[in-house]
């Protein structure tokens, strides 16, 4: 078991008061066998009257809303977490899906549609085509063999880059630039192995480690596969590691924009002049 301090902090700032709409803010993680929190406090400035849900992943979700007129907002988020995924690679998969390919049984498969469904919108032949340089179609090889094997093959091909911007890079944008952030790699992931008949989903959370003192003030984004047996299973291609100890999820979705931490708005004359971002992730020794 390990033990965590997050400080996540993000201020806004802008030319005039304006009239805040209702933000909602992902910024709980997802509890469970895995993972606990111990504590957590949200503060939000100005006075913002917070309305807890769960939404249809299951996410903890905090509504805002507010009555004021600010120039400012500041979200603040400390939580204490005890983690307790120290062993990812324990886990059997069912006899039927070891071996690749295999097709999810009907009752798994009516919940993972969605999951199933690549975003053909994005589809780019060149995404096909860098998949035969990571495996032959026909050869033989264990599923979880086959996605560790994308997982790795991304994460030498494409360098991160931190991107401030919002939005992901399409699969092809990111093939053909060989660079992306962690979403975009993420989605990268995603695509792959829906194309290989593997359903999957977007996660943003937290990680202990970095890639570079860059990342060190950022949330983090990876992908994970559901395998039968075995469950849901996270896969990181920006460092080429199974999800384990040091990450924490917070909320997952079947496409990336689904689950910003901070979504809202405003209304006014004003224009957003800044918006800084401060994650701190620490190790406590308890």
């Amino acid at each position: 078991m390990k033990h965590f301090r997050i400080t996540h902090r993000t201020k806004y700032t802008y030319s005039c008061p304006v009239q805040l709409g209702p933000h909602a803010l992902r910024l709980r993680p997802r509890e469970g066998h895995d993972l606990r929190i111990e504590s957590s406090t949200l503060t939000v400035q100005p006075y913002a009257f917070l309305r807890w849900h769960r939404d249809v992943e299951g996410n903890s979700v905090a509504i805002a809303d507010f009555k004021t007129l600010s120039d400012q907002l500041l979200i603040e988020s400390v939580l204490l977490i005890e983690q307790y995924d120290q062993q990812p690679l324990d886990f059997l998969v069912q006899d039927y899906a070891v071996n690749y390919p295999f097709t999810y049984n009907l009752e798994d498969c009516v919940v993972l549609q969605p999951y199933l469904l690549a975003n053909t919108d994005q589809f780019d032949s060149s995404l096909a085509q860098w998949l035969t340089s990571v495996w032959c179609r026909g050869e033989p090889i264990e599923s979880y063999t086959l996605l560790q094997r994308i997982n790795l093959a991304i994460h030498a091909m494409i360098s991160y880059q931190r991107r401030e911007e919002p939005g992901v890079q399409t699969p092809a944008q990111t093939l053909f630039k060989q660079t992306g952030s962690c979403r975009d790699l993420a989605f990268l992931f995603m695509e792959v192995a829906k194309q290989l008949g593997f359903a999957s989903r977007f996660v943003s959370g937290y990680s202990y480690t970095t890639i570079s003192s860059q990342d060190a003030g950022s949330t983090h984004a990876w992908a994970e596969v559901f395998l039968p047996g075995a469950g849901w299973k996270g896969f990181d291609p920006t460092r080429g590691d199974i999800v384990g100890e040091n990450y924490i999820p917070v909320a997952v979705g079947r496409m990336p924009h689904l689950v910003p931490p901070i979504s809202g708005s405003f209304h006014g004359k004003a224009v957003l002049q800044a918006m800084t971002v401060s994650v701190i992730v620490e190790r406590l020794n308890t």
